[in-house]
């Protein structure tokens, strides 16, 4: 399948940026009678379905204009995976009604009869996730006002899961790439300190583990992207519901924690305690110290804090100390 031409930069000058946070969220990608999956991240059918809520859409409105946004998805909370034990019956006490219907298009009572239907639905609970939508201005803006006002109740995925609040964190400039790199870490403060903690415990730092930038993944739709899912919704209608496809890439992003430069040590801006700060006194300094310490590596050194090499690292995994013990920052997600 050949991808689409990409859409030009003049379409996409502004970035719209949504929070997506509650105790609940489901992205279901697939659908069978008694199982109701999610998926891993917000669908763009699931995001233009929030966004045609809060502008009044009627489910056979078209589209076009929020299906042509460019969809960016950083996850900031995974969430955990929750399974809801569900149960269907006919408050009247009647047997339930067979899936299949006869050819006079009437359903059966199920045979033998079947007073309760059990369910499995799931749910990702405690997820935060930052979604960018490009596309012209003068659209983006107007749908932060009907985020911020909307005409139906919004869901994240399903109406029994509501968003917290802020929804919408405003229009920016740049790129989709630029604005979900450089937007703060949208985690709560307990979720960042069981995250960090977590972090510094396998890197065996000592101390508050409080980095400048933290990698998160993110899903970009891009024309020219490596994998293709088929969530592009074509019509809400309930009786010509259709998809197509689109192309992403996936990738990792550092983005800034948000931590106040008080909270690191000092002389270590990063805020890795593992690092000597630049301050620190020299402990038993030698009077004659070797001009080459490669030549006696059982003796003192000659040098100082101020001589090695500044630390560059600003984020977990790009120095030495970051990962002393193997770990890829990478790999530890919660």
């Amino acid at each position: 399948m050949t991808p689409p031409e990409p859409v030009g930069p003049a379409a996409q000058d502004a970035v719209l940026l949504l929070r997506l946070a509650g105790p609940l969220q489901a992205w279901g990608s697939r659908t069978v009678v008694n199982q109701r999956e999610t998926g891993a991240e917000p669908t763009k059918s699931g995001v233009v379905g929030l966004l045609a809520a809060a502008c009044g859409l009627a489910r056979a409105d078209p589209l076009d204009e929020l299906t042509a946004l460019r969809l960016g998805v950083r996850v900031d909370v995974p969430g955990t995976l929750m399974r809801d034990y569900h149960t269907v019956s006919d408050y009247r006490g009647r047997a339930l009604l067979q899936a299949g219907v006869s050819a006079k298009g009437v359903q059966r009572p199920t045979s033998p009869a079947k007073h309760t239907h059990v369910t499995a639905r799931y749910y990702l609970q405690d997820a935060v996730f930052v979604v960018a939508l490009a596309g012209p201005r003068a659209v983006l803006a107007r749908l932060d006002g009907a985020v911020r006002a909307p005409v139906y109740p919004l869901a994240l995925g399903r109406r029994s899961c509501p968003p917290t609040q802020p929804l919408s964190l405003g229009v920016h400039e740049g790129s989709v790439e630029d604005v979900l790199r450089e937007h703060p870490w949208q985690a709560s403060p307990r979720a960042r300190k069981r995250h960090l903690d977590r972090v510094g415990r396998a890197q065996e730092v000592t101390g508050p583990y409080r980095p400048a930038r933290i990698p998160r993944p993110v899903t970009i739709e891009d024309p020219y992207g490596t994998d293709v899912v088929q969530d592009v919704p074509v019509s809400f209608d309930p009786l010509a519901r259709a998809f197509t496809e689109r192309w992403i890439t996936r990738d990792w992003y550092a983005v800034p924690t948000g931590f106040p430069p008080a909270e690191a040590p000092a002389g270590n801006p990063d805020g890795n305690p593992s690092e000597p700060s630049a301050e620190a006194p020299v402990e038993n300094p030698v009077e004659n110290p070797v001009e080459n310490p490669d030549e006696n590596p059982s003796g003192p050194s000659s040098r100082t804090p101020s001589d090695d090499p500044p630390d560059t690292a600003s984020e977990p995994g790009s120095g030495p100390s970051d990962a002393p013990t193997g770990h890829d920052p990478f790999t530890l997600l919660w």
